[in-house]
């Protein structure tokens, strides 16, 4: 059976020595699967099985499965939502692995959804030429895979999960990375240092640093932030997805209203009953996501409001999208007999740690995967139920490019001993909240340089006020790669839309790159020294 260690001051049996995957997520539990027999210890700020995205997917996995369909048509249909600058070659290998990476997931016991014949049953999403989506029960594809993910580690006795640590930071050797530093996440006053012949960080996105997101609390950007303090290259940082439809019902994080409502014959509506796509982009509903989602920005914030029409769906709603349902119940909404109130959410994350086609970053020894990773398969806009597929091809690419690295010897287990540390400094609620609302209004689904700059002044001033607040700091850490990205990059692409250059420059069609030296050049050559004596005059306050 997989030991599960938690937090005490006696010492922990982990592998240190071994592989270290920082979270639980499927990007995370898959690489510890495809490295099996190594030893590995997998680390989980939340709960083992709770808190990751991959929980939260609704959609499922994109696989050129069907007949007519292939691996090149999947590539193509990748490398147009993606907006000019998808690696090719990546998105080429990504599609040419799915089947055996579906065929891994069916063996872990993931039930996808199949025919009465006993096929697989494929759905269609937005922006995809054909119908190529793994569902299970049409909306909990995230839960089903994680739930036997997750019972295929228990099952494995040379994965330990480390519960209740977060990563704090990488230990450098030599310029290599040797170790990582883990800090309780309930603030208690025990640290340790995990020795490690390589470590792999799987931490999820970053979409708790916007005020309205459809992502988990354990979502905050701190894989970025720790990659980029040990001189990780960052890439597409500007990049961030905004799902059009989450569920504008007050709760944090958002439910989502799943694409695949739209793929099975949802529309989108203004308050008048107008179904505002069709003027707008000719596949309407099913248009590229960044489309769908300033059209719907821009309703609600005319105060035309946007909502979802399902319905048209009746009784199949309930028996196909159970999750929807449930979420629409507990907010005393009948999706049957009326519209869904939505609005654009912080939903994925394309930017992050660059990696090669194996999951390398350019820090030796630090490998990322999932969402933290920039691979380059997503380019400026990521196609619907790509980020799953992408979890698990490179999941496995990582674990095998692992197994062969550096003649690897499995190192024995050993004891590692927690030690005393003091006391976190935890700075109020209030500064996050300010930071996650200046993030949605200045760096959201519309920027512009005015937006960018105040904002950078504003996390600088943040920075300052709050030293010494490791997780704070990586969230601004975080936000200020994103945001400097986002200033330099001065036309529109994809996700990243800049109101003051609202056209594409094919000069500028190419993925960006940044250390965390050059992001912060960019931000002090951004804001004039008055900009950052003080809080920007902005109204950040709910």
């Amino acid at each position: 059976m997989t030991r599960f260690e938690h937090k005490f001051a006696a010492p922990l049996p982990v592998h240190s020595g071994g592989v270290v995957i920082v979270g639980a997520g499927l990007a995370g539990l898959f690489t510890a699967l495809k490295l099996a027999p190594l030893p590995v210890t997998v680390v989980s700020a939340a709960r083992f099985g709770e808190g990751a995205s991959s929980l939260w997917a609704q959609a499922g996995v994109a696989a050129a499965l069907s007949e007519g369909d292939s691996p090149e048509a999947h590539a193509a249909d990748t490398i147009t939502a993606g907006a000019g600058i998808v690696d090719e070659k990546i998105a080429l290998l990504m599609a040419r692995e799915a089947r055996e990476r579906v065929e891994d997931l069916l063996r872990f016991g993931v039930p996808f959804d199949k025919d009465l014949e006993g096929r697989l049953s494929l759905g269609h999403e937005a922006a995809h030429g054909r119908r190529r989506i793994l569902h299970v029960k049409g909306d909990t594809a995230g839960r089903a895979i994680m739930a036997a993910l997750t019972e295929a580690v228990r099952r494995t006795p040379s994965i330990t999960v480390l519960e209740g640590f977060a990563a704090s930071d990488l230990v450098l050797s030599d310029g290599r990375v040797a170790g990582i530093e883990l800090t309780p996440v309930d603030g208690s006053p025990y640290a340790m240092t995990l020795a490690a012949h390589a470590v792999v960080l799987a931490t999820g996105g970053a979409g708790q640093i916007f005020a309205v997101t459809t992502n988990p609390r354990e979502a905050r950007g701190d894989g970025i932030a720790i990659a980029a303090r040990a001189g990780a290259v960052i890439a597409d940082a500007e990049f961030v997805q905004f799902h059009p439809t989450a569920m504008a019902i007050g709760r944090d994080p958002a439910p989502l209203a799943t694409e695949a409502l739209r793929g099975e014959g949802a529309t989108l509506i203004n308050a008048r009953g107008e179904r505002f796509l069709r003027a707008i982009h000719a596949d309407a509903e099913l248009a590229p996501r960044d489309v769908v989602a300033r059209a719907v920005h821009r309703e609600v914030t005319s105060g035309r409001g946007a909502f979802l029409d399902c319905r048209g769906l009746g009784t199949k709603l309930a028996e196909h999208f159970p999750t929807v349902s449930a979420a629409c119940r507990a907010a005393g909404i009948d999706p049957i007999s009326e519209p869904i109130p939505v609005s654009p959410a912080a939903h994925y994350h394309m930017g992050g740690i660059l990696t090669d086609s194996a999951g390398r970053s350019t820090v030796d020894g630090l490998w990322a995967v999932g969402e933290v990773a920039s691979t380059g398969a997503h380019g400026a806009n990521r196609l619907a139920s790509n980020s799953l597929l992408e979890a698990v091809v490179f999941g496995a690419r990582a674990a095998r490019d692992i197994a062969g690295f550096g003649g690897y010897v499995a190192a024995p287990t050993r004891k590692v001993e927690a030690r005393i540390s003091a006391p976190a400094v935890s700075h109020s609620h209030e500064a996050e909240q300010t930071l996650r609302r200046l993030m949605q209004s200045h760096v959201g689904v519309i920027r512009d340089e005015a937006s960018l700059t105040e904002a950078l002044g504003m996390i600088a001033a943040l920075e300052r006020e709050t030293q010494g607040d490791a997780r704070l700091g990586n969230m601004l850490l975080t936000a200020k790669l994103m945001t400097a990205a986002a200033l330099a990059r001065k036309e529109s692409r994809g996700a990243h839309f800049r109101g003051d250059y609202p056209q594409a420059n094919e000069a500028l069609a190419r993925r960006s790159t940044f250390t965390l030296a050059e992001a912060e050049a960019i931000a002090r050559d951004s804001a004039p020294a008055r900009r950052q004596a003080v809080r920007p005059r902005v109204a950040l306050h709910a």
